[in-house]
């Protein structure tokens, strides 16, 4: 959103009535984003009732959901430069690798898969890669079906573990700007 932009009451509810002033209630002007606005702005739905009371006496308005609206303010979409994309592509695909590189050294893999094909043949082998291939092509087989994603298509309607806690961590961001940032102040910018 850009500043100076008027925030209406349809852009923080959904009216339901039965009555003509429907497209006129939800035309209200509700706040306005000023450069003095940061990150986000919380829109307490107490004062938006307080406000339609004085607009309309004659009708009644309940509040349903959430008490406060959050409206994050984006900046406008720049382009990220390719070459810091690259970069740290490159910086999670190797840590990625040193991670497994290490989990298996740690657990001795090498030596647990010589010592199955040693119960299973009979015979010492320093690389058994009948156990060391299907062990690789697994690994990377689990985690698709673990993340649920094969590049931009799911794999089910369920939602995957990273899904639950980007949208968990969402939820708690959105709970502590509510709860710390949740000024009354300024009242000249509320219509």
């Amino acid at each position: 959103m850009k500043s100076n932009t008027k925030i209406r009451l349809k852009d923080v509810a959904l009216i339901t009535t039965t009555r003509t002033e429907k497209e006129k209630i939800e035309q209200i002007p509700i706040y306005n984003i000023t450069n003095k606005d940061e990150d986000y702005v919380i829109i307490d739905s107490f004062l938006i009732i307080q406000h339609l009371n004085r607009l309309f006496p004659e009708l009644e308005f309940q509040l349903i959901g959430a008490a406060e609206t959050i409206i994050h303010i984006e900046d406008e979409a720049q382009n990220s430069p390719i070459l810091l994309i690259c970069f740290v592509w490159l910086v999670l695909f190797i840590g990625t690798a040193m991670t497994i590189i290490n989990f298996h050294y740690d657990v001795s893999m090498q030596e647990v898969q010589q010592k199955l094909h040693y119960i299973f043949t009979g015979e010492r082998k320093e690389f058994p890669l009948w156990i060391q291939i299907p062990y690789s092509i697994g690994l990377g087989v689990g985690m698709v079906l673990f993340l649920n994603q094969w590049f931009k298509k799911k794999l089910s309607e369920e939602p995957s573990p990273l899904e639950i806690e980007i949208y968990n961590y969402q939820k708690d961001i959105d709970d502590y700007i509510a709860y710390h940032d949740n000024v009354l102040n300024e009242e000249d910018r509320y219509f």
